[in-house]
């Protein structure tokens, strides 16, 4: 008779026919999840009520755990053990209020065997639908099937139709008609031999992207396996965040003194206070022009054509936040850095495309953005935002729905109105940041942008790209659309030519979306069809999405 250890395995309780699991992943930091618990709470009592007018119980899949404050999975070992204890076929929502980290739930969805439906509010406060999309573009890049919802409050008659029909189908699906396949689109040869030309170009020389530590907050949709980054011509160096702290620690302060002189002669204020805490000291802004010096020479040792700092975790225990670094980095007048023997200057007129939070999705096509706008005579700074909220214009300035494209401070001052002297650095928000740190804010100008978002699916890369335009709102209602989101960072009021709000929330695959200005609404068309020839020769997928501004159709 044998002597092994067999292991024990305990199958969890089925759910009852008219029972439905719910789960809520949540930030990686503790002061992040007890301070987003009421929001989350709230959403989850208006969610619990929906679903029993459609006939059904909602039942947490995992406790409020009174010692840590708050009822979120809080980090992939939880994450484990929570679904560990889930019947692997029961219907499961993902219930989203908050920003979370998807990596937390992901193991357990990708093996999941019951219907999924990824759900979040419609608040830009914390916000779950920006936490939805990421999950959203995870679940895509790892091939599981997933319906999505979001609403406002959760009473509306669609949002509970919807509701009702996933719980006795298993699945859902939403009107994407506003999609055209490239192949269906009819590109002009001058804008096609460019974009082919420029494709060519990066395949035979090849370019690097600096990645400071892969994988910032969960974000696996933000990560570009090797073989399909390869395939486009790029290729990454791993970079440590060690690294950049050790050479950030080397810049001198007077070589950090001229980066901030410079930046305020150009006319930008730094909101400061003498509270570390709470407020934005100088030391931290000093801390910031090291590190901006820091990564320009640390790029430069690599060869990176652009370069992505993780920007929270990791850092944020040994530095001020990287918002005021990258904003500057992604902006074509900056200042000027020389190499560690003072030889030379590093990208001399040019910026050092930054793409935040290390999304290597955003990475590649902010490259693709830099190298074709440059081809073109376009503005070539670009950079990515949060598709943060949105709402109708309560100035009724403009009858448009506005989306508001915001992100913690890598938009570069050339996209402001004013330019530097239209910026300002506020200190981040000390819940995620203790050791501080300014960003780079202002409100994006008025003008034709193309935006477009890089992504996985399939197995392979693809390309959502479209045409939209920054409107201009009175200082009331930007600054309401400010205090509803988070008033330290910059932002972009936009509005998508062709593409409803709910017909980008059931398509797009990112909490992130690539935005850069054309000069003219005939150039922004232009730059959009080279744009997607550019993408299309490096074997990327392209999807047209809504229209340009005259017309109803890319045909």
């Amino acid at each position: 008779m044998s002597a092994y250890q067999f292991p024990e395995i305990t199958k969890p309780p089925k759910v009852g026919k008219k029972e439905v699991l719910l789960i809520a992943s949540g930030d990686l930091r503790l002061s992040a999840n007890q301070k987003c618990w009421p929001a989350q709470a709230e959403m989850e009592t208006a969610l619990t009520e929906a679903v029993s007018e459609c006939g059904y119980e909602l039942k947490r899949a995992h406790a409020y755990l009174p010692a840590a404050q708050h009822g979120f999975i809080a980090s992939q070992k939880q994450g484990l053990e929570v679904f560990a204890g889930i019947d692997p076929k029961a219907p499961l929502i993902v219930a989203e209020a908050v920003w979370q980290y998807s990596h937390h739930v992901l193991p357990g969805l990708i093996t999941h065997q019951g219907p999924i439906l990824t759900v979040a509010n419609w608040s830009g406060t914390w916000p779950g639908l920006v936490g939805m999309l990421n999950l959203n573009g995870s679940l895509t890049k790892a091939g599981v099937k997933y319906s999505t919802l979001w609403s406002e409050d959760f009473e509306s008659d669609d949002f509970r139709r919807k509701l009702a029909h996933w719980m006795e189908k298993g699945k859902l699906k939403h009107k994407t008609d506003h999609v055209t396949p490239l192949k269906d689109v009819k590109i002009p040869k001058e804008e096609r031999k460019l974009g082919q030309a420029l494709a060519a170009e990066l395949l035979e020389k090849k370019a690097i992207l600096g990645v400071f530590d892969e994988g910032c907050m969960g974000m696996f949709n933000a990560i570009i396996p090797d073989d399909l980054l390869h395939a486009t011509g790029c290729y990454k160096e791993r970079l440590s965040q060690s690294a950049l702290y050790h050479e950030t620690m080397q810049v001198s302060d007077v070589e950090a003194a001229a980066v901030r002189q410079w930046i305020e002669e150009r006319g930008m204020k730094f909101v400061t206070g003498t509270t570390h805490e709470t407020e934005l000291t100088d030391e931290q802004i000093k801390l910031q022009c090291q590190m901006y010096v820091a990564a320009l020479r640390i790029a430069d040792d690599f060869g990176c054509s652009a370069i992505g700092i993780q920007y929270q975790q990791g850092l944020k225990d040994l530095l001020p936040a990287s918002d005021l670094v990258e904003g500057t980095l992604n902006n074509t007048d900056r200042p000027p850095v020389t190499s560690r023997d003072g030889s030379r200057v590093l990208y001399a007129g040019e910026p050092l495309p930054h793409f935040n939070e290390v999304d290597e999705c955003a990475g590649l096509d902010g490259l693709i953005t830099y190298r074709l706008h440059k081809a073109m005579g376009q503005p070539v700074e670009n950079t990515l935002h949060d598709l943060r909220w949105g709402d109708w214009d309560q100035s009724k300035t403009v009858n448009d729905y506005v989306w508001v494209f915001l992100i913690s401070g890598s938009a570069p001052p050339a996209h402001f109105t004013g330019g530097w002297a239209g910026a300002s650095s506020e200190r981040q928000p000390a819940m995620y940041f203790p050791s501080g740190g300014g960003t780079l804010k202002g409100i994006s100008r008025p003008g034709e942008i193309v935006w477009s978002r890089i992504y996985v699916e399939d197995n392979r890369l693809k390309m959502d790209i479209g045409r939209a335009s920054v409107v201009e709102l009175p200082p009331e209602e930007t600054n309401r659309r400010w205090q509803a989101t988070t008033p330290q960072w910059p932002i972009m009021h936009a509005v998508t030519y062709g593409v409803s709000r709910d017909q980008m929330m059931a398509r797009h695959k990112s909490n992130h979306i690539q935005v850069a200005y054309a000069d003219s609404p005939q150039s922004a068309d232009r730059v959009l069809l080279a744009k997607a020839a550019f993408a299309d020769a490096l074997g990327i997928k392209v999807f047209l999405c809504g229209t340009n501004k005259e017309s109803e159709t890319w045909e």
